[in-house]
């Protein structure tokens, strides 16, 4: 796959067929950042579900949210999970909880898994117990994994087979993509450890802005790779020219922007994005 957004859509189109319903957080990805693929391609409805604090979803939303076995209702098929969310780690008990309610309801189980290592990594465990309850899994190898590009869909034999038919009618697919599947290997075998050091540089970059009396920032709410930061009103323009000028590119959000910490950025530019900050507000 050339992406994680591919990777979803083509899941949700295998495991779903026209005038069916996916049940999923209200702010996941597949729902707020996807263009409404599955509605749009698939004629796939989404029934979206209050997300907790932790990002997780209550079984009881799930159970008020499936459809009856009606005429008048959309057919109850998938629900779809993501860890991490917005960079906080989902506790795997709700991952399994919410999973496990959905097949008591016949559902299938969809993994959006971009940030899958960073999740594992954070609480200790392998993909496999992550995804012990679930039946298709999409992992972005880029982001925190740092290859060129590409996303891996993975589910049983049935389930992948329907999903090239639809990457197909996507006009999806590579020739010669084997140098990216060499990449792809190198940072399944060598780069997901070393996730821990984007957690720890993301954490030195929140607690040294939370020096800078304009910004705020909470540490204590940094759990793997992101950092979100409140700008005063009218900051992020200038504050992005001004980076713009000293060589620091970074994307324009107002009043709060995402800072995401990854394999090419070390500790020492942490402290110089943080200098260059502090110079623009001083």
């Amino acid at each position: 796959m050339s992406s994680g957004t591919q990777g979803n859509l083509c899941a949700m189109l295998a495991h779903c067929q026209r005038g069916e319903e996916i049940l999923t957080g209200i702010d996941y990805h597949v729902f707020v950042d996807e263009a409404g693929g599955a509605s749009v391609l698939g004629g796939i409805m989404f029934a979206p579900m209050p997300t907790g604090a932790d990002g997780g979803i209550d079984p009881a939303d799930i159970d008020r949210t499936v459809k009856p076995d009606d005429e008048h209702c959309a057919i109850s098929r998938l629900l779809t999970l993501e860890n991490t969310w917005h960079g906080q780690v989902v506790p795997l008990a709700s991952i399994n909880a919410a999973a496990r309610r959905a097949r008591e309801h016949g559902l299938l189980v969809h993994f959006d898994g971009a940030r899958l290592m960073n999740a594992c990594v954070k609480l200790g465990v392998s993909p496999a117990e992550m995804l012990a309850e679930v039946d298709s899994v999409s992992l972005c190898l880029s982001k925190g994994l740092g290859t060129p590009a590409g996303s891996i869909l993975a589910g049983s034999k049935e389930m992948i087979k329907k999903a090239h038919r639809v990457r197909k009618l996507l006009g999806g697919g590579m020739r010669q993509v084997g140098i990216l599947a060499a990449a792809g290997i190198h940072a399944l075998d060598y780069h997901i450890d070393r996730l821990a050091e984007d957690h720890a540089n993301a954490l030195r970059l929140a607690e040294k802005l939370a020096e800078i009396p304009q910004i705020t920032v909470d540490p204590g709410e940094v759990e793997t790779n992101m950092v979100f930061a409140g700008l005063p009103e009218g900051a992020a323009a200038p504050l992005q020219e001004h980076l713009r000028d000293r060589g620091i590119l970074i994307n324009r959000g107002e009043p709060q922007i995402r800072l995401v910490t990854h394999l090419d950025c070390r500790a020492d530019e942490i402290d110089l994005f943080v200098e260059e900050v502090q110079g623009f507000f001083a």
